[in-house]
């Protein structure tokens, strides 16, 4: 036997068929057609990615998350009402406190598409192996999603699915490195994609710790993996913006400083005891305990505190991002329409101090 199975038998069956035929001398080939690559008409960088807009003007961006059930009414009713208010983007966790809903690209391609208002698709490394995310990206980049947040995701545990396990093939890190380098046109093992991605990379940065030295330091490596802009978690204190602005003033990522309105007392304390990354003032838990029986003044109250919040960010930060409670959207409507006007009086405000002087 010799290569592949072939014997002398075969050899000499085709030399008996191919004998007698003249040999060919002049070789010729059909002309190549040309390769049609369907390209979508937005793959390059939008003219003002986040980190761009955020730097040159306030900028406000609501999360309202994707529903849990099959029905998106409301949600896009969110969605149209919240584009109405100006706002620059709306942003789709990905299965937050690690509950399935409604894949955030899926739902970010029709925001993008019937509403007409940029989508900022949230990335966990919680959900999905390196296989997955890199099919993720690609799929993003085809659809035209070119802002994405990378983030841990919160832990499976915290979930209603007791059996899911956590995946963190990658730390947050190694995902903000490995869309920076699908934006070089490279996958996650060095594979060439035959396109550079085009993403505006933000990344998530956590105050409620006891040492904002050691979360700032976090965040000056994102910044070397690749992160082009921040978005905190929430914050429910003055003291804590004064606090982050100080420490951050020396970085020149943007800040986004996350703000979400409370709507009840039970609302308070679940997030001050329960959910990873969030810590709520006593004083605010007070307040929030007044109201505990009457559900329409605590909603009152927790816009209320979220607009002094608004106020006192406004002043020190370009960015607001405000997190949208139980698709409550009405109260995100109101508080990023007043955002949007305070900055606006703020921004004119400035100016005429400079005229002055």
């Amino acid at each position: 036997m010799d290569c592949c199975g072939t014997t002398p038998e075969h050899i000499k069956a085709f030399a008996d068929e191919l004998k007698g035929l003249p040999p060919v001398l002049d070789k010729k080939i059909p002309a190549k057609k040309p390769k049609i690559v369907v390209t979508p008409v937005d793959v390059k960088r939008p003219l003002a990615p986040l980190q761009q807009v955020v730097k040159e003007r306030p900028s406000v961006i609501v999360e309202l998350d994707s529903p849990r059930k099959l029905d998106t009414t409301r949600f896009f009713e969110g969605a149209k009402a919240l584009k109405d208010t100006g706002i620059d983007a709306l942003t789709l966790a990905d299965n937050s406190l690690a509950s399935p809903r409604i894949s955030n690209s899926a739902i970010g391609h029709l925001v993008k598409e019937k509403i007409g208002l940029r989508p900022l698709v949230h990335l966990t490394c919680r959900d999905r192996n390196i296989i997955g995310l890199q099919s993720h990206l690609m799929g993003l980049h085809t659809l035209g999603l070119h802002d994405v947040l990378a983030v841990t995701g919160d832990p499976a545990r915290v979930g209603d699915f007791p059996g899911a396990s956590s995946v963190f093939d990658v730390s947050s890190f190694e995902l903000i490195e490995m869309i920076k380098q699908f934006n070089e046109g490279l996958s996650y093992s060095g594979k060439d994609l035959g396109q550079k991605g085009a993403f505006s990379i933000g990344a998530a940065f956590n105050p409620n710790v006891r040492s904002i030295e050691k979360a700032v330091m976090r965040m000056e490596k994102k910044i070397h993996a690749g992160a082009d802009y921040f978005i905190t978690q929430p914050v429910y204190s003055e003291k804590m913006l004064l606090e982050v602005h100080e420490a951050t003033k020396h970085i020149d990522a943007p800040v986004y400083i996350g703000l979400m309105p409370l709507t009840s007392s039970r609302n308070a304390e679940f997030l001050h005891n329960e959910v990873p990354g969030i810590k709520i003032s006593q004083e605010i838990l007070d307040i929030m305990a007044k109201f505990n029986n009457e559900p329409l003044q605590s909603k009152k109250e927790g816009i209320a505190i979220t607009k002094g919040l608004i106020e006192a960010a406004a002043e020190l930060f370009n960015g607001i991002y405000l997190i949208t409670p139980f698709m409550n959207y009405e109260m995100s409507v109101e508080l990023s329409g007043y955002a949007n006007e305070y900055s606006s009086r703020l921004m004119r405000r400035k100016q005429n101090v400079n005229l002055v002087n």
